[in-house]
């Protein structure tokens, strides 16, 4: 299979059968909330991020005194982020930027907006990329369709031949999109970005991927090629997959 939209709805079939689709949406937050969320996870692990998260809201009334807060309040509530002293400073520049274009710290408006307005306007804020406002349309309450790409379903895509060795996360987004078929919902593009994100987290893994037990290794140049060699052969053990 050499064209690179077959093979990524190749590899979303198997993995839906895998992993159950349709998946249930992991958050109900709003848009605004999202936005926070989102921000904060940036090179940081789930359950730190969600901790960060929890702690700003039961530390400040709302996001309002976030915004105004001394920062270095804002850098001790989220200390358990990757990098607190950048995050910090940077959270209150995109809420202060949210406040000076909307007259309001809201982002309600996006729902009148198409998805392709509502992520420009995002992205026109400091800080929020192709990843940041993808995951607000598609992981708030707004349940828009909208792709996020992260690390680990980067990773399977290119260890797929879906999209080239050097392309970075950012670009990847609109390429993969516009793989995915015109007629599918919110619903069908949030599991596509689950499912190969878990695929990542559970199997592709970054170092010594688990290609023993891969639902999508006759599919996988990488994998074939890792398989074929005497070297990662004997590194890769046939793992029985994590709890």
């Amino acid at each position: 299979m050499t064209d690179p939209a077959a093979q990524l709805l190749e590899a979303h079939r198997r993995l839906c059968a895998e992993f159950g689709c349709p998946l249930s949406y992991f958050h109900a937050l709003d848009p605004l909330d999202e936005l926070v969320s989102s921000l904060l996870s940036h090179r940081t692990r789930n359950a730190d991020s969600a901790r960060a998260f929890r702690t700003l809201r039961e530390r400040f009334p709302d996001w309002e005194a976030v915004r105004d807060a001394p920062v270095e309040e804002v850098e001790d509530a989220i200390a358990a982020c990757t990098w607190p002293e950048a995050k910090a400073p940077a959270l209150q520049r995109t809420l202060h930027a949210v406040t000076e274009r909307r007259g309001v710290l809201d982002l309600s408006h996006l729902a009148s907006m198409t998805a392709e307005e509502a992520r420009e306007w995002l992205q026109s804020l400091p800080g929020v990329g192709p990843k940041t406002s993808a995951a607000v349309l598609s992981f708030s309450t707004m349940r828009g369709r909208a792709l996020p790409v992260d690390s680990h379903h980067h990773r399977v895509a290119q260890r797929l031949g879906v999209i080239p060795p050097r392309m970075a996360v950012g670009p990847s987004h609109r390429v993969m999109e516009a793989m995915l078929p015109a007629e599918w919902g919110a619903q069908e593009v949030y599991d596509h970005h689950q499912v190969l994100m878990r695929h990542g987290q559970k199997t592709c893994h970054f170092h010594a991927p688990a290609c023993g037990r891969c639902v999508l290794l006759d599919i996988c140049p990488t994998g074939q090629s890792r398989r074929a060699s005497p070297f990662t052969a004997e590194a890769e053990p046939d793992y029985p997959p994590p709890p």
